[in-house]
């Protein structure tokens, strides 16, 4: 079971910019993701280079900090505003729910919940 401060650390890593480390850093070497109803990506390492391959098609993230976070023993919540800024300067939002599930002082499971009709909406055109 992480402690609050521990999922505090993890949302801070993630709220400045590093989400290849907070995964290194804060997930288990057999963890998995999974996007909505997706298939889970399997194993510390494969998440990693999935995000790594997300944040090259990009010129910037900036992760707000989350509205709401909840710890129930070994289930964390927490809800998350990203704006994803691609290499044309366009702007869009990603709004989402993600579930993790940690055992001792990492995430091994974590499912993100999102409305996919209205994920990364432009907010800023440029």
């Amino acid at each position: 079971m992480p402690s609050r401060k521990r999922v505090e650390q993890f949302i801070q890593a993630v709220v400045h910019g590093d989400h290849a480390k907070a995964i290194k850093d804060f997930y288990h070497a057999d963890a998995t993701m999974q996007e909505n109803l997706e298939p889970p990506r399997r194993g510390r390492e494969t998440l990693i280079a999935h995000e790594k391959k997300a944040m090259d098609r990009l010129r910037e993230m900036k992760t707000h900090s989350p509205e709401t976070v909840l710890v129930d023993g070994d289930n964390v919540m927490i809800m998350w505003t990203f704006d994803a800024t691609d290499k044309k300067g366009v702007t869009r939002r990603l709004n989402e729910i993600s579930h993790q599930l940690w055992s001792a002082d990492g995430i091994m499971k974590e499912r993100f919940v999102y409305d996919s009709a209205t994920a990364w909406q432009i907010v800023d055109p440029s």
